[in-house]
């Protein structure tokens, strides 16, 4: 009986480290974010003149554009690209199980919770302050249907990921290993600053929200919360949580 029970143990863990190994992959990450580039792109496109685009998209798409490199479909391409560069950099196998997708999307989902928990938690903070609640709690008003709402969130998912995560946080460590030794605070220091530069860009542009200390400083907490999760979890579980919570910031429950 007791030899049993550690041989369903042992099966429960060696499940446990697979999906944590596997769903850290940039080829788990690849798949997973897959649908939500779709979404947004074709969304993006079907919605037209009325699509809100994400900041972080455009301003790629300028820089791209800015290089004589234009097209649509150019930042997703190269988006997943980079992903596969990735990946076969990494050396790792080239099998991702469809069940370790499913367990990320339910693992973006619990940990968006965790963030909206959190969010709640510094506004009360806050407002014992008397600082106003972040307008990151709020009912989304900028996008006035559902299906606009959704094609948004996934952008902001995959693209603020893709700069702030994915590009601009290895640039800030190397920029800050010029000057610092220790491996420690050189990701931690660029860990905030890429996390300040996260909740300052949502004040940039036409559709920049009116700067509020409440709100900027639960967003660079976010930014923070974020970096942790592209450094222990991968890209897609941060990039799907990002999403995933601001579905939740724009679709309160009733």
């Amino acid at each position: 009986m007791l030899s049993r029970i550690q041989t369903e143990a042992q099966s429960m863990t060696a499940i446990s480290t697979g999906y944590w190994n596997q769903s850290r992959r940039p080829l788990a990450s690849f798949f997973f974010v897959l649908p939500l580039i779709i979404c947004y792109e074709l969304g993006s496109w079907w919605l037209g003149d009325g699509a809100v685009r994400n900041g972080a998209d455009i301003w790629m798409q300028q820089l791209l554009a800015s290089s004589g490199l234009v097209s649509w479909l150019l930042l997703p391409v190269l988006t997943l690209t980079i992903l596969l560069a990735w990946h076969h950099a990494t050396g790792q196998p080239w099998k991702i199980s469809s069940n370790v997708i499913y367990t990320m999307a339910a693992e973006s989902a619990l940990l968006a919770v965790v963030l909206l928990s959190i969010a709640h938690v510094q506004a009360n903070v806050l407002s014992i302050a008397g600082i106003p609640a972040s307008c990151e709690i709020q009912i989304e008003q900028l996008a006035h249907d559902t299906f606009s709402r959704i094609v948004r969130y996934f952008g902001a998912g995959v693209y603020e990921e893709l700069l702030f995560r994915l590009m601009l946080l290895p640039l800030a460590m190397a920029a800050i290993g010029l000057a610092i030794v220790s491996q420690k605070i050189k990701l931690a220091a660029a860990l905030l600053v890429t996390s300040l530069l996260f909740a300052a860009a949502h004040y940039l542009g036409p559709y920049g929200d009116n700067f509020e200390i409440a709100s900027f400083s639960f967003r660079a907490l976010a930014g923070v919360f974020f970096a942790v999760l592209f450094i222990f979890r991968g890209f897609g579980i941060a990039a799907g949580t990002h999403a995933l919570y601001d579905m939740l910031v724009g679709f309160p429950a009733s």
